[in-house]
Order: C-alpha cells, then structure tokens, then sequence
C-alpha cells in the first residue's frame, strides 16, 4: 500500500502496489485520476486553489500521454460545506460569497478539468453537500476525509490510515509540506514521493528556514485548543491525532535546525520496500550522502 499525505501526490502502477489512497483532507481533496487501459493510477492532496492547475499537470504527465486520447478515471473525496452553520441545507451559488476553504478548491479543480483537453470520466464526486453530515446542534463536519484506489480494477474504497501504514519518513513528510511553500526550489509544484520503476520513495530535499523553527518553538507552547484554532482550516473536525502530529514535527524541527543534517549535499532519503513489506532506509543513498559530504570537508 503507499500512502499520501498532506500536499504530495504519487503514481502506482497495477504491478507495484495493490493500493495507493490517501486521508486527513477536511477541507482539502483528495484527487485520484486513472487511466482506464493501463491501470496506472495518480493520487493528490490538494490543500489550495494555487496548486491545483501545477499539480493537475504534475499528476496527468505521469497517467498519460499528452497525445493521448484514452479515457482517464477521476475521484474527488473530501472538502465538506465548512462556510455555513446551517450545514447541508444552505444552498450557495455566487462564488465571492463563499467564506469556506473548501468551496473555491473544488470549483478550481472542476474548472481546471473542464479546460483540460484530456478526456475524463468524473466517476466520483464527494465534496461540500455530498460529504457534509450535521450533528445534533447543526454543526458541519465531512462525512468522508480520505480513501483508497486498487490500481488494477479501478476500486475505491472510504479509508482511515494510522502511523503504522503511513509509510515511511511520515515526519520528515509532514515538514516538508509546511516548508516546501518558503523553498523556491518547489515553486509550487505537489511533493513528489514515490517513484513507480523502482518501488521505492525518493523523499526529495526541502529547505526549512530559522524563522520556521522559531514558528515551532513558539507554537509548541500553545495549548491544544490553541494549536488546533491556529494551525487547522477546520478546528472543529480534526482527527485526535492532529495536535499531536504537530508537535511531532516541531520536536524534530527542534532536534534538527538545519535541514542539511536531514538531507545531506541536497541528496534525498531513499527508502526501499523490504520482502516483509515494509520500508527501510536505502544504505547506499545514505553512504552516497555520507561520501559527498566527506568529500568536500
């Protein structure tokens, strides 16, 4: 199974992975395009309407030729109707009223699809009303926040992921989302992560400054209901692991100021999948890093 989280986005093909999906999107999106005949299948996190048309080329270039005319397979799960108390029942139709997140994500990602040249089979639509739920006292919350593909038939299927089938790196991972708006190097562009002909997850540089860590020193002493209103769209609907998923990444912002003790000479972590399985540190990238730093010492 390979995972995505946050804002990166990965290719699997039917022959590598037998699932590919990805959670934690309340007002985010997860996207899923897949190509019909070669099952070769694309899951992004979108978390802004400035992403989507970058990272919409990122995910096509890699399902498909540009060339092509092949159908391709499209599911959008997650981003509920967070921009009204009365949840389900209220109807908007101008755009410049709206006052959530989730809203003007969709509508960008719809929009962008529909000047695509490419052709698409819209085969899943659960955002805003379709994933909004009330509870007793009216408040909104998504009904869906995540979901799996099968490569090779097309599934999906609604899922949750814990820290044990995250998949590897899950810290550095989550760091590099927040960082990677501040590391020209990105400009933009979605996390790549997994790279499909060799199976392994190739977690490219990213650069993180002084004034994130001083951001994370001084975050870390807000309580939980602080952190939860300052650093979530959507406070309310978090799951239980959110605040402590932020104080894992300022922890080791604190353990590791300088991002080139996390990524050497600019070279990537490498993990490759074991025989069990799981993922392990690729030792040759590591020596690699370790070589080219002593080099130049």
């Amino acid at each position: 199974m390979i995972y995505v989280g946050g804002v990166p986005f990965q290719s699997d093909g039917p022959s590598s992975s037998e699932l590919v999906g990805t959670d934690e999107a309340t007002t985010c999106v997860g996207l899923a395009i897949r190509n019909h005949k070669s099952g070769m299948t694309s899951v992004g996190h979108l978390d802004s309407p400035d992403v989507v048309e970058t990272g919409l080329t990122q995910m096509l270039s890699l399902v498909v030729d540009q060339n092509s005319d092949e159908m391709l397979e499209v599911h959008l799960v997650g981003g509920y109707n967070d921009s009204s108390p009365q949840g389900m029942d209220s109807v908007i139709s101008n755009h410049t009223d709206h006052s959530g997140f989730s809203f003007p994500l969709c509508a960008k990602i719809v929009e962008t699809l529909e000047k695509s040249d490419m052709v698409f089979h819209l085969q899943t639509l659960h955002v805003l009303e379709n994933n909004t739920k009330q509870d007793s006292e009216g408040n909104a919350y998504p009904i869906f926040n995540g979901f799996m593909v099968e490569p090779s038939t097309g599934s999906i299927f609604p899922a949750n992921f814990d820290r044990t089938s995250r998949c590897p790196d899950e810290v550095v991972r989550r760091i590099r989302l927040s960082s990677s708006y501040e590391d020209p190097s990105w400009n933009g562009r979605l996390l790549e992560t997994y790279d499909i002909p060799t199976d392994r997850f190739v977690i490219a540089p990213c650069a993180w400054t002084i004034r994130q860590l001083q951001i994370a020193m001084m975050l870390q002493n807000l309580s939980d209901a602080q952190i939860l209103l300052t650093c979530s769209t959507s406070p309310s609907v978090e799951a239980p692991d959110f605040v402590e998923n932020e104080r894992r990444q300022w922890d080791y912002l604190k353990k590791h100021p300088d991002w080139k003790e996390t990524f050497p000479m600019k070279q990537p972590r490498i993990f490759e999948r074991t025989p069990s399985g799981r993922w392990k540190r690729s030792p040759v990238a590591r020596a690699d890093a370790e070589s080219k730093l002593c080099t130049t010492e």
